[in-house]
């Protein structure tokens, strides 16, 4: 059931009457990682007062040992009951965000990086809307990647054996009060999507870390096991996140001029080219694992070529086609973000990156309407196409060195996320893989 709550009263009256038996306390750490520990009702008001303390080294990218105090503050109106739970004992939960044991903001808070660059925009009158499409998949069990169907892009049933799950999961969804607007299976064997309707920026983050539990908690009911990986089968398209997005005032679409042959306005265009300008280095943060790489590779529909178009979805960004009466939906999609990102920080880096634009008046190129995929390097480079960073260390290299990322993020948030990224590197680099062993073992 969806719960409308606005302070820590009304929050502690729905406990009440509900009988509530836990209440969860949410919060990722830098890596955009589900944390969560339950209080009771006993525990509660005092909780929403004056938040819950816990030890901070403990969660990666938080405070070192010296300094690792925290509070985690609930925010009321991010209450909301847990569907898969019972309903005789119902469990509910609440969005923190993470203090100073003297009350500050904590600068390692992802949720207030997100919500630090969000105020900043308010105070000029905008307003920031999204509208993610995460894509995953459904396997047997967490030990391999074997699929539960054979379905392509928008089959039905016979081949659609999670369209069930998926119906579940809407279900599941609707009870959190997050709007569904439609769902269907993927390109790839197993893979499916579930489309979300598009909410302010910071809303839509916190609905970003519950959409991927209820998809693993409904997939985990049924004795299934789904996942966000970026690229768990070789040889089939892997997971990506498309990200709509578009900036208000009030109630007016800044995105949409009626007399542009586009329909973008000058703003929209400036947003779009920031984007296309600092792709390259955000691209770490949208794309943050050894593994988002081998799906952001030609041949697979991922978009890896940076250009933006209408209908073209081998570019980087695609602003969907304008219907005569709706200006409202007028929106640019960014293809490149993967599934597994840090929503607060991914956010935060394409909204800074198109801000970017707008500040510095940065010209929009012209559509690429070719299939990019098709063209020879001589072409794309006649035409000025640029491609995304190719692994982990080549997106590490271009973001390290990123004002504007750091601006966005704030510099504790960029040197942890940095310093885990070139750990995680590394550790790959040095692996032995079962590729090596079967290729090389044999022979030398």
């Amino acid at each position: 059931m969806s719960i409308l709550c606005n302070t820590k009263e009304d929050v502690l009256k729905i406990v009440k009457d509900k009988n509530i038996s836990f209440i969860q306390f949410w919060f990722t750490d830098v890596l955009g990682l589900l944390k969560s520990f339950a209080i009771t009702p006993s525990e509660l008001e005092n909780g929403l007062s004056e938040g819950m303390g816990f030890d901070g080294s403990s969660i990666e990218g938080f405070a070192r040992i010296h300094e690792s105090d925290m509070v985690a503050m609930p925010d009321p109106k991010t209450f909301q009951f847990l569907p898969w739970r019972p309903d005789e004992r119902p469990v509910a939960r609440m969005f923190c965000d993470i203090l100073n044991p003297d009350g500050s903001s904590y600068m390692g808070d992802p949720r207030f990086a997100f919500k630090n660059l969000l105020d900043s925009i308010a105070r000029k009158g905008y307003t920031f809307y999204l509208g993610p499409e995460l894509e995953y998949f459904y396997f047997k069990d967490s030990k391999s990647p074997e699929g539960i169907d054979d379905g392509g892009y928008f089959d039905s049933r016979p081949l659609d054996m999670g369209a069930d799950l998926r119906r579940e999961t809407i279900f599941a969804l609707q009870d959190c009060g997050i709007d569904v607007e439609y769902s269907h299976h993927e390109v790839a064997p197993s893979q499916h999507e579930i489309d979300l309707r598009y909410s302010e920026g910071l809303n839509m983050a916190d609905i970003t870390m519950t959409y991927r539990l209820v998809v693993k908690e409904i997939a985990r009911k049924y004795g299934y096991y789904a996942t966000f990986m970026p690229k768990p089968i070789f040889g089939e398209n892997g997971s990506g996140m498309h990200v709509h997005q578009s900036l208000f005032e009030g109630k007016k679409n800044l995105f949409f001029d009626g007399s542009d042959q586009y329909h973008l306005s000058k703003l929209g265009k400036n947003y779009i080219a920031g984007l296309m300008k600092h792709a390259r280095e955000i691209i770490a943060v949208t794309n943050q694992w050894v593994n988002s790489y081998k799906r952001l590779v030609p041949g697979y529909e991922a978009p890896v070529y940076i250009s933006w178009a209408r209908r073209n979805r081998s570019a980087m960004i695609r602003v969907p086609m304008y219907k005569p009466g709706k200006e409202l939906a007028t929106r640019m999609e960014f293809r490149a973000p993967d599934p597994s990102c840090n929503p607060y920080l991914a956010f935060s880096v394409m909204l800074a990156a198109g801000l970017k634009g707008i500040e510095e008046g940065y010209e929009l190129p012209e559509p690429i309407e070719d299939d990019i995929f098709e063209m020879s390097d001589a072409e794309k480079k006649e035409r000025g196409i640029e491609t995304l960073p190719g692994n982990l260390y080549e997106a590490i290299k271009e973001v390290e060195h990123s004002e504007l990322v750091k601006n966005a993020l704030g510099e504790h948030i960029f040197n942890k996320f940095i310093d885990n990224k070139k750990i995680e590197w590394d550790k790959y680099r040095t692996h032995v893989s079962k590729y090596e062993l079967q290729k090389y073992l044999p022979i030398m």
